[in-house]
This record gives structure tokens, C-alpha cells and sequence, in this order.
């Protein structure tokens, strides 16, 4: 049960959940300035959500598992992840700034590094370390190539 709740759709939805209680309720009378926000959040969060459906693709071509406390089948290098090792983690981020945007949650902006410092310690370093020991070389080279992150 816990590997089931501890997925990063949950953190992102956590997240997303401080942001709206923030903007709700302690707006503070901060703001981002209104229609730019909204065109910029906009643009984020619909880059984040491309980018998360470039990489299911992409895994689903491949046959193997979106799960990231599952073991992959096949080292994905190709489409998306020819560009970054974790095109779903980099829109999920994309997605999250957006929105936070979109709130005018101004004092939510933080959540957004955290965001990705628990996404990297929970999820993308246990991830790379199953793929070191699974794929090796390939891997290796892999990463030579290919950034983390952007």
C-alpha cells in the first residue's frame, strides 16, 4: 500500500493543494499581475502536460512500466528522453509552476524547488540506481549524453 500512495502524481497533487489552501486563504494581498501570469502559467502548465504525454508515449512504445518503484524492461533513450532523462519529473514541475501562477499564489513559489528536491531523493535517484545496475554501459552512456534534468 505504501508504494501505491507514495507515487510522484501524489506529491504533485500535495503540492498543488498547499498552493490552492495559500491562495485561498492567505492570499496576503500578493499578486502576480494578472493576465501575464495567467498567459505564462498557461504556457507551463501546458508544456508540463506535452511533455508528460511525449514521455508516456514513449514509454508505452517501449513496453515498459511507468511505475517508479518498478524495475524497467528496456532503457528508453529515444524521443523525449533524447532530451532529458526525466521528461515526466521536468512537467510535472512545469505543470506545478503553472498552476501556481494561474492561483496568483505567490507564497506558494517555493513549493515549486522543493517540489523537485523530493521528487530527486524519492524517485529519480532510486530510479537511475535501479537503471545503473539493470542497463550498465548502456546506461553510462546514457547519461553521458543526456542530462538529469534540462
Amino acid at each position: 500500500m505504501k508504494n501505491w500512495i507514495d507515487i510522484p502524481p501524489m506529491w504533485l497533487l500535495a503540492a498543488l493543494g498547499l498552493a490552492w489552501a495559500q491562495a485561498t486563504f492567505y492570499p496576503l494581498g500578493l499578486s502576480f499581475g494578472g493576465v501575464w501570469a495567467d498567459f505564462l502559467g498557461g504556457i507551463l502548465a501546458g508544456g508540463g502536460v506535452v511533455l508528460m504525454l511525449l514521455a508516456f508515449y514513449e514509454m508505452r512504445r517501449m513496453k515498459t512500466t511507468l511505475i517508479p518503484h518498478r524495475d524497467a524492461e528496456r532503457l528508453v533513450t529515444s524521443g523525449i528522453y533524447s532530451r532529458t532523462r526525466n521528461p515526466i519529473y521536468v512537467g510535472d514541475t512545469l505543470f506545478l509552476a503553472g498552476l501556481i501562477l494561474n492561483m496568483d499564489a505567490v507564497l506558494s513559489l517555493p513549493l515549486v524547488p522543493i517540489f523537485v528536491w523530493i521528487i530527486e531523493r524519492r524517485f529519480v535517484i532510486p530510479e537511475e540506481n535501479r537503471l545503473r545496475r539493470k542497463f550498465r554501459a548502456d546506461f553510462f552512456r546514457y547519461t553521458q549524453k543526456t542530462r538529469r534534468w534540462v
